[in-house]
């Protein structure tokens, strides 16, 4: 496993890159702190990092290739996307005064199944996380390290995405940042909405580019 370690290195130091960059997957976090429970939070959260294991397990079977070298498939995953995209930015432009205090105080407005499949479906449905794992599994990992040693990989990466959004839900739903966003927490939401229709029109448009070159 030592020979490995270099490689590991790698592996963890790209993941953190990525996911630390901003994307649907902050976003919804984010929405999820500031407008629900801690709990939901939380299991949004976990959503994400076993969303992870999904993109792990199709890149070890070599699917994530074969979805990748097909347009159609491909695109298929990009529309589906921006449509989920879409539809969680609608419940962000919906976000009225004061909701943030009424979710804090009278409880979470969710279910934790439904809180836990926003975030797993969230990651799942994401087609840049499909190019970066594809990538990933066969660029930075070594074509001849073990599918043990890959698969250990793949379970770090699922924890270590989920321990990152945990920290991010656990954090912005701290008392004192949610009375900072109590008055003006409904733009915030309003804006994380217009930022996931900004997402789901790329995927569209990159979709439609890709159908009008071929």
């Amino acid at each position: 496993m030592l020979q490995y370690w270099p490689e590991f290195l790698t592996v963890a130091l790209v993941h953190f890159l990525a996911v630390a960059s901003p994307g649907p997957d902050f976003a919804v976090v984010l929405r999820q702190a500031i407008t629900q429970s801690r709990r939901n939070a939380m299991l949004t959260s976990v959503g994400v990092g076993l969303g992870i294991l999904v993109h792990v397990t199709y890149s070890l079977l070599g699917i994530g290739l074969l979805i990748q070298q097909s347009v159609m498939l491909f695109n298929v995953l990009k529309v589906v996307g921006a449509l989920y995209l879409t539809w969680i930015a609608i419940q962000c432009l919906r976000a009225k005064p004061g909701g943030i205090q009424v979710a804090a105080s009278n409880g979470p407005a969710q279910t934790p199944g439904k809180a836990f499949r926003l975030g797993f479906l969230t990651n799942t449905l994401n087609p840049k996380a499909t190019l970066f794992f594809v990538s990933l599994f066969s660029v930075v990992i070594s074509p001849g390290t073990p599918v043990d040693v890959q698969v250990f990989y793949g379970v770090y990466m699922a924890v270590a995405t989920g321990g990152w959004f945990a920290m991010v839900a656990l954090f912005f739903t701290l008392p004192q940042v949610r009375r900072a966003f109590a008055r003006f927490g409904h733009w915030l939401d309003r804006l994380m909405g217009g930022v996931l229709i900004a997402l789901a029109g790329r995927l569209m448009l990159s979709a439609a580019g890709t159908e009008t070159a071929d």
